[in-house]
Formats: structure tokens, C-alpha cells, sequence
């Protein structure tokens, strides 16, 4: 396991002392000077099975607490009365379908996320006494809210696991990462959404994936640099003999599959796209900095003649896998408005292939349309300044019938994060910003753009009074709770002069690390006490009113 120490040591763009968990690929650490090896300094490739382990503990918790009793409470709630249903009409029919109208449905978000909740239902069965369905699983038979909730419990686990090895790489901390896996997974707007078939849980997983793909990506160039210089290269030579070599084996392959995981994100909600300019961003400043940290002339020049041809090529992957979302639709001729002559006045055609392709642009249009108009005020919508401060949560189920040994009882499932956690966001954001800038630590600023990218545009949105909900965060999350782990490895670990860690044998610096220790500790105890507190109103669980009620902190704007 890897020390904490390491979280905010300086930037590896900059010289500083060498980390112990790093690689450069080259395990004989000769042929290029030791400023340049700390500077292209990357985890260790090799598996850690210590890490791992720690990994699967954090990852069984969180999937104990999300498919423990699933099936709570029975029925759709919330918007799953819209997302089940479409998501069975597109494993029976291939397109979103109106069983009631018989025909097909208007929906205005892409289908990957309804796909994605219609494998549950065809791996552990369907039902709807409404529309008189009951189809039995291919795999086994299980209640049917099992089946809808199924896949976002398994992708609300796969993001816990993900956010984990993210910042492990980040951090150089195992510890660190684990750190920031269990808050996750011990966050309760996080529970809610996998433990209900909505589509913002997806939207976070692809997100938070093509992220990683990205810290990859960043790791892969630069041992290739380190690899190559190592091999005697002159980065000051002109043309190709000054850049690594090149071969198919050489290709940015995780900067790809960052184009196809943004892709799968904006098929899930199209407000991906707010991501893409930010992790385009980072991926030519991280390009430019790999350039200058080995040496290259005109380090900007070169990543726009070599990277930039790449970042173009995972641009089209993205659009690429975007329309293949789509093939339910296009291969279908049953969906909403994919046949002209069913919709004569809506400018469609009939064209092979062109013509498809045309009508799905005319719904898209028509989409994007109510989209602009989606201002009808709602019970709890909210806006963006309320979201990090818990201002509106979404209540998405209650009933005060269910017994629990009390003359009145309630029952609800409320989408609140963990407060303490969530309280602790702005602080956190703010201290990042302090650290980043003193540091220079390109991990304040990745954590920082992928916040801005999930939160800021809601606020253009909010001046033109659009129906906004809390759940719109979703995105944005792991990247809070990456900011939140930062300034914990911060407190547990103070940087000395200029981020560099500090000396191992002062006594003063042992203190240090002594407190801020207990207090992350101390930090951690207290999240989990929170949790704890109120789960109960995160998975439905049937309470006294009077114990319902003193966890509404906020009064009325919680009920």
C-alpha cells in the first residue's frame, strides 16, 4: 500500500522529490537525468494485490448497500414510472412504446440509460398490472422492481470502484483512493440514485469513466516519453526522429475510449456534452505539459500537430457511438417519427439511410424544443446555488401506511446526500482552488474543470427559469468528492516548501501528520455516523413520525 504522503506532493510537471510508488517504465533508472524522471514519474503498472484487496472491501460495502432488499419498496416511484416502462418497450419492441395508446412513445433523452435498465428487466423479468405484462426473466425470476433497479445498483457499485483506482493514480495513495470510494459509497443521493431506475446514475458512471480514461491516457504518454528518451531520443530533433515512436501499439487507445465512454454518457442525457470541452481541455494541456516536461522546443506547436489530430479522432468515436444508441430507432420503422408518411406535416423522408438519418435529426429538434420550454414549476425543483447546500431534495416515495410499532408512522425515500459530506463541498472547493494555485498541482485543476463542467452551465440555464432538480448534480459528484479527498490527504499530510513533502524525521512535521490524521479520522467516523442516521429515509425504511422528523433538519424545505 502506498503512502498518503505522497497525495499532495508537487506537481509532476515540476521537479520534486521522487514518489515512492512511481514509474517511468524504466526499472534501471539510467539515461535521462533524475528532474526529467520525476517530472514523467507515473504509478506502477505492476498489480498491487494490497491495493486490491482494500479496493474489494470498499466495493462489497457499497454493494451491500445497494442490492440489499432492492425490491423496496414494490411499485414504480418516482420517474421510474416512465424510465421502467421504456426501457421494457425497448427490449420488446426495439423503441420507447406506449402500451396503453399502442404506439410508439415521445421521449426526450437518448435511449442508452433505458437500454441499460431493460437488461435487468429481461435478465429477471418484467411486470405491469396497468398494461396487463408479465414476462418471466432469461436468466432467473425475481420480483420486477428488482429488475428495473438492477442495473443501476451494479453501475452505482461499478462507479464506487472506479472512483477508488481514480484516485488511487491520482494520489499515489491507496489509502486516499479508498478514502474517496467509501464516501461515495456512503453517500446517500449516490444510494437513492442506484437504488432507482433513473438515468442520472449511468450519465455519472460514463462520465466518471471517460475521466479515468483520460488519467490513463495522461500515465500511457507519458511512460511512452519516458520510454523513448530512456532509448536515447532528442526531443529538440525536428520532425518525427524528435517524437517517441510511433505503431499501432503506440496509439492513444485510452484517449479513444475516453471519446467512446463520452459518447455512451451523452447517449445516457445530453448534458454530457458539458463535459466534452472540459476533458478536451485537459487532454491538450496534459499533452502540452508531457511535451514540455521532456524537453520538446515548442511544446504547444507539437501537441497541436500530433495530439490534436487524436483528440479529433475521439471526437468522431464519440458521435459514433452516440448514433449507434440509436440503432433500436433506426433499424425500427415503428419509432416516434421515424416513418414519414405517419407524421405527414413534420418534414420527414422516406430516403434509405439518408432519410433516417434526417428524421432523427427533425427529433432531435423537436426534443431539444421541449427542452427549452421545460418551465412548469414543480413541487421540488430547485436551483443550481440550492444544490450543494441540500436546499430542495427530492422526495421520491412516502407513504405513512407501513407499519413500524408507533401510532403514526412514515416512509420515505428522499434523494439528500449525506449532509456532513455535502456540506463539507464548498469548503472543500474552496481550499482546493488555495492549494492548486500554491502547488501547482494539476490534480487541483482536472477535479476543479470536471466540478465547473458539472455544475456551471446549470446556472445559464437557471436565468432563463428552467425546471431544474437536485439530481442534476449527479455528474458532478465523484469530482466533489475527489476535491474533498484532496484537502483530507492535505490535512493528513501537510506539503512542506512548495508542495514538497515533508522531511520524515522532523518532529515538528511528525505532529503535524499526527493531527491531521486524527482529524481526517475523526472526519471519516463522523460521515459514516451521519450516513447511518439517515439511511433509513435513503432506502424507505419504515419510521416512527416523530424519528422522521427530527432528521428533516431543514425544516420545510426537506418535506
Amino acid at each position: 500500500m502506498t503512502s498518503a504522503s505522497t497525495a499532495q506532493s508537487a506537481n509532476t510537471d515540476q521537479p520534486g522529490p521522487e514518489q515512492p510508488a512511481t514509474s517511468t517504465g524504466d526499472p534501471g533508472g539510467g539515461g535521462i537525468p533524475a528532474t526529467i524522471r520525476r517530472r514523467l514519474a507515473t504509478v506502477e503498472a505492476r498489480v498491487d494485490r494490497r491495493s486490491w484487496l482494500a479496493t474489494a472491501v470498499v466495493v462489497a460495502i457499497a454493494a451491500v448497500l445497494r442490492f440489499a432488499n432492492l425490491s423496496h419498496p414494490p411499485g414504480k416511484i418516482f420517474d421510474e414510472v416512465y424510465y421502467a416502462r421504456d426501457a421494457w418497450g425497448l427490449i420488446d419492441k426495439g423503441v420507447e412504446w406506449n402500451y396503453k395508446d399502442g404506439g410508439p412513445s415521445y421521449v426526450v433523452h437518448p435511449p442508452l440509460g433505458k437500454w441499460l435498465i431493460g437488461l435487468g428487466e429481461w435478465a429477471f423479468g418484467y411486470a405491469d398490472a396497468e398494461h396487463g405484462i408479465s414476462v418471466p426473466g432469461a436468466l432467473t425470476t425475481t420480483s420486477p422492481e428488482f429488475g428495473w433497479r438492477f442495473s443501476a445498483a451494479l453501475f452505482g457499485t461499478l462507479s464506487v470502484l472506479l472512483l477508488i483506482r481514480i484516485g488511487r493514480r491520482m494520489f499515489h495513495s491507496t489509502v486516499l483512493g479508498c478514502a474517496a470510494g467509501l464516501l461515495l459509497a456512503l453517500d446517500g443521493f449516490h444510494l437513492v440514485l442506484s437504488r432507482t431506475a433513473l438515468l442520472d446514475l449511468f450519465l455519472l458512471f460514463f462520465v466518471l469513466a471517460a475521466f479515468g480514461a483520460l488519467v490513463l491516457d495522461r500515465d500511457a504518454q507519458r511512460r511512452r516519453w519516458a520510454r523513448a528518451l530512456e532509448a536515447g531520443l532528442d526531443p529538440t530533433a525536428r520532425g518525427r526522429a524528435g517524437r517517441p515512436p510511433g505503431g499501432w501499439r503506440n496509439w492513444p487507445w485510452w484517449r479513444l475510449a475516453a471519446g467512446v465512454l463520452l459518447g455512451c454518457a451523452f447517449a445516457v442525457k445530453w448534458s454530457a456534452l458539458f463535459f466534452v470541452p472540459a476533458f478536451a481541455l485537459l487532454m491538450f494541456l496534459w499533452d502540452v505539459g508531457v511535451r514540455r516536461s521532456a524537453g520538446v522546443p515548442r511544446p504547444w506547436r507539437a501537441t497541436m500537430l500530433d495530439g490534436v489530430p487524436w483528440m479529433a479522432l475521439a471526437g468522431l468515436l464519440l458521435a459514433v457511438t452516440y448514433v449507434a444508441s440509436w440503432s433500436g430507432w433506426l433499424r425500427s420503422q415503428e419509432g416516434y417519427y421515424r416513418v414519414a408518411e405517419r407524421y405527414p406535416d413534420a418534414g420527414l423522408s422516406d430516403t434509405p439511410v439518408i432519410g433516417a438519418l434526417w428524421n432523427l435529426v427533425q427529433y432531435h429538434q423537436a426534443a431539444l424544443g421541449f427542452h427549452g420550454q421545460l418551465d412548469d414549476p414543480h413541487k421540488y425543483q430547485s436551483w443550481p446555488w440550492q444544490w450543494l447546500l441540500l436546499g430542495r431534495p427530492v422526495a421520491f416515495h412516502w407513504t405513512s401506511d407501513s407499519p413500524c410499532g408507533a401510532a403514526s408512522c412514515a416512509e420515505e425515500i428522499l434523494l439528500l446526500g449525506t449532509p456532513l459530506l455535502w456540506w463539507s463541498f464548498l469548503p472543500a472547493l474552496v481550499a482546493l482552488v488555495w492549494l492548486g494555485l500554491a502547488r501547482r498541482d494539476w490534480r487541483a485543476g482536472a477535479i476543479l474543470l470536471s466540478v465547473a463542467a458539472g455544475l456551471l452551465p446549470w446556472f445559464w440555464f437557471a436565468l432563463d427559469g428552467r425546471t431544474m432538480f437536485s439530481f442534476y448534480t449527479a455528474p458532478a459528484l465523484p469530482f466533489l468528492v475527489l476535491a474533498v479527498v484532496y484537502v483530507l490527504g492535505a490535512i493528513a499530510s501537510p506539503a512542506g516548501p512548495s508542495g514538497t513533502r515533508p522531511v520524515a524525521d522532523d518532529e515538528a512535521t511528525r505532529d503535524r501528520r499526527l493531527v491531521g490524521g486524527v482529524v481526517v479520522g475523526a472526519y471519516m467516523v463522523l460521515v459514516v455516523l451521519c450516513f447511518a442516521y439517515f439511511y433509513p429515509i435513503f432506502v424507505g425504511q419504515s419510521l416512527p413520525y416523530a424519528e422522521w422528523s427530527a432528521r428533516m433538519w431543514l425544516d420545510g424545505r426537506w418535506i
